[in-house]
C-alpha cells in the first residue's frame, strides 16, 4: 500500500512513479481492449456456427414458417453481435496506439476476417489524384519523374437527388388566323398526378419489394427536405395500382394459359391495429421450361386474408390442365372431376 511518507520528496522520481503508473495503466486497459475483443470475436464465431447449421437444417428439411423464423431471428442476432466485435475490435485497436505513443509493446486483437469481395466492376469510377511531391525527400531535389502509381479504392454513396421537371408547352398564335397552337400536354402516369414514372416506381419498389410502410418513407422524405404526406403517397400507390392492373391482367392471363401451372401459399405478417396478424400469399407459377417449352416463364400473386380453400377455387376458375401443389387440404377440390 501506497502511503504519503513512502513516496520520494525528489520530483524527478516523483515523476517517473507517475509516468510509470500511467504506462501500466495504458497497458492494462489496452489488454482489457484485446481481451473484450477476444472474448466478442469467439461469441461472434459461435453464433456465425449456429447460423449456418440453422440455414443448412433449412435448406435440408424444406420450407417452414417456425424454422423461417428462427433463420430471421438468428440472423439479426448475427448481425449484433458482428457490430459488437467491430467496435471492440476498434476500441482494441485504438487503446494499442494510446499504448504505442506511451512507448509500450501492445499488440492489438485483430479478428479473422472473410475474404473481401472485390468492389462492384459496374460502377462508375471517379479518379482522385493527391498532389505529388515536387522535391525529394531524401535530397531535396526538383528532378522528379513518374516511375507508377498505387491505387486504392472505396466505396462511396452519393445521396440522392430530387428535383422539379417543368414541362414548358409554348403558344403561338398566327397572324392570318389568329388561332393558338400548342404541344399536347406531356404523358403523367397518373391523372393530374405531380409524381413523375421514376418517383412511382420508387415508392410502389420500397413499399412492396422492401416491406417500408408509406408513414416510414414519408418521415424519410421529409429528412430530405421534400414532405409528402402519407395520404399523398397513398393515392399515388391506389392510382399506379389501377394504372398497372392491365399488366396485372395481361400476366394471369398469361400463367393460365400454360399447359400445367405449380401452386404454393406461404405466410405473410399483416400489421393489424395493435397486434400483426398472419395472412396468406397464393403463387401460381408457370415455367415450361424444364419441358422443352419456349414460352417465357411467370409467376402470378394472390393476397388473401386466411388460408380457405375458396381462395385458389376463385383464382384458377378459369384453369384447366395439370397443377403440381402440397398436401394442403384445401387444394383437393380442384382436382375432382367436374
Amino acid at each position: 500500500m501506497i502511503t504519503a511518507d513512502s513516496l520520494p520528496d525528489d520530483v524527478a522520481t516523483l515523476k517517473a512513479l507517475v509516468l510509470a503508473g500511467h504506462a501500466a495503466q495504458l497497458a492494462a486497459e489496452a489488454k482489457a481492449r484485446n481481451l473484450e475483443a477476444e472474448v466478442r470475436a469467439r461469441a461472434l464465431l459461435i453464433e456465425q456456427m449456429k447460423f449456418t447449421i440453422a440455414k443448412l437444417k433449412h435448406e435440408q428439411h424444406g420450407q417452414s414458417s417456425e424454422r423461417a423464423s428462427v433463420l430471421e431471428q438468428l440472423e439479426l442476432e448475427l448481425a449484433d453481435l458482428e457490430e459488437d466485435s467491430a467496435e471492440a475490435e476498434a476500441a482494441a485497436q485504438l487503446a494499442a496506439e494510446r499504448a504505442k505513443a506511451a512507448k509500450i509493446n501492445v499488440r492489438p486483437f485483430e479478428r479473422q476476417r472473410p475474404a473481401r469481395r472485390p468492389l462492384p466492376e459496374h460502377l462508375p469510377r471517379e479518379r482522385i489524384v493527391h498532389p505529388a511531391p515536387t522535391n525529394c525527400a531524401c535530397c531535396g531535389g526538383d528532378r522528379l519523374h513518374k516511375i507508377g502509381e498505387d491505387v486504392t479504392e472505396t466505396l462511396e454513396l452519393v445521396p440522392r437527388q430530387w428535383k422539379v421537371i417543368q414541362h414548358v408547352r409554348e403558344k403561338f398564335s398566327c397572324r392570318a388566323c389568329e388561332a393558338i397552337s400548342q404541344p399536347p400536354a406531356p404523358f403523367h402516369p397518373i391523372s393530374r398526378g405531380r409524381a413523375g414514372p421514376r418517383l412511382l416506381a420508387h415508392i410502389l419498389f420500397a413499399k412492396y419489394g422492401l416491406h417500408l410502410p408509406l408513414n416510414r418513407q414519408s418521415s424519410t422524405y421529409a429528412h430530405e427536405g421534400v414532405t409528402l404526406d402519407v395520404s399523398t403517397l397513398a393515392d399515388w400507390v391506389g392510382a399506379a395500382a389501377a394504372t398497372l392492373m392491365p399488366l396485372v391482367e395481361a400476366i394471369k392471363a398469361h400463367v393460365l394459359a400454360g399447359e400445367r401451372i405449380h401452386a404454393d401459399d406461404t405466410t405473410v405478417p399483416v400489421l393489424a391495429k395493435g397486434k400483426t396478424r398472419t395472412g396468406r400469399v397464393w403463387t401460381y407459377v408457370r415455367d415450361d421450361r424444364p419441358f422443352a417449352g419456349h414460352a417465357p416463364p411467370a409467376a402470378m400473386f394472390f393476397y388473401s386474408p386466411d388460408r380457405s380453400g375458396t381462395h385458389p377455387e376463385a383464382h384458377l376458375a378459369t384453369y384447366a390442365g395439370p397443377m403440381q401443389a402440397d398436401a394442403y387440404a384445401g387444394f383437393n377440390r380442384l382436382y375432382e372431376a367436374s
